[in-house]
């Protein structure tokens, strides 16, 4: 490629780039470790109507986007974000929707030596159908077999590999022999950009009932410190309310002072019965307790008569 040609080549990518960070206000910076040309084509193919996917040199990406932070200086936030094997997807969509079809687009990829595990890898127990010549392999990767039939089986679940751990030349051969793929490789959601905040994947997970709970939390919390330190609060001032409510009450229960919210405590004081009309369906579902230990006792007599008859078993 001549330098004209290249001059022209990173024009109009300073070029589009400009254009999609107008046009976008938010986009994903993904990782895109381990995921090949056919893979990125088919996650192109995908997010095609809903995002665009951009990669290039970070060199690239930082040098245009530093040259676009006069018109928008909320841009500066994706710098320090742009570091390693990374791209961006650019979208207007929902989040969360653009989010699933990223994670979705994953393909199952066999282990190989030196690869960082991005997950813990189980080895099942199972009839791996090798020759006994094989056992002294099992032997040094300490997995407990037995011949069976004339082939290799292993007897328990092994917990072969931890996630973080760099993959082993014994592990990668021994997943290869059984052929067991236990990694799948995508694009990785490292951070999200919306209208110049910039945050977490995992922020996108947190409901509306997430934040309602945490909410009252936090007004729970405020109103019982307020109540101890005896300070009125918005939060506080309900309880402070209720519990003054519920000290008239017990004044007027041993005094003649009386009011509306007193009457039905001095009623029950007075005659608890009328008030035992609200309990009594729910008793009568499971039927009378005096029933019950009628029925209870007349069924023990009737086991004891059963068991002295005069006589015992061998007469």
């Amino acid at each position: 490629m001549v330098k004209g040609d290249r001059s022209t080549w990173k024009s109009n990518y300073f070029m589009k780039i400009v254009q999609l960070l107008d046009e976008f206000p938010k986009c994903f910076i993904v990782g895109v470790d381990n995921v090949g040309s056919k893979q990125m084509q088919q996650i192109r193919v995908s997010l095609r109507g809903s995002a665009v996917l951009l990669m290039g040199k970070n060199t690239m990406m930082r040098k245009a986007i530093k040259g676009h932070l006069e018109n928008n200086p909320a841009l500066e936030k994706l710098l320090p974000n742009i570091r390693g094997n990374v791209g961006f997807v650019f979208t207007k969509e929902d989040l969360c929707e653009v989010r699933e079809k990223i994670m979705n687009n994953k393909v199952k990829a066999p282990a190989r030596a030196g690869a960082v595990a991005p997950c813990d890898v189980q080895v099942p127990a199972q009839n791996t159908g090798l020759g006994p010549e094989k056992t002294s392999f099992f032997q040094a990767l300490h997995i407990p077999t037995k011949i069976s039939k004339g082939t290799i089986e292993i007897i328990n679940d092994i917990h072969l590999i931890k996630a973080g751990d760099k993959v082993g030349a014994s592990e990668a051969t021994l997943l290869n022999m059984l052929n067991i793929s236990p990694f799948s490789y995508g694009l990785v959601i490292e951070a999200v950009y919306d209208n110049g905040t910039i945050f977490s994947p995992e922020v996108l997970d947190i409901t509306p009932d997430d934040i309602k709970a945490r909410f009252m939390q936090g007004v729970r919390n405020v109103a019982a410190v307020s109540l101890k330190i005896g300070y009125p609060t918005l939060a506080s001032v309900p309880h402070s309310m209720i519990n003054g409510l519920k000290n008239l009450i017990s004044v007027a229960l041993v005094t003649d002072l009386d009011f509306e919210a007193a009457k039905m405590a001095k009623e029950y004081l007075k005659d608890p019965s009328k008030f035992a009309a609200a309990a009594a369906p729910v008793a009568s579902k499971g039927g009378s307790p005096a029933k019950a230990a009628a029925k209870e006792e007349k069924k023990e007599e009737s086991e004891e008569e059963d068991e002295d008859m005069g006589f015992g078993l061998f007469d």
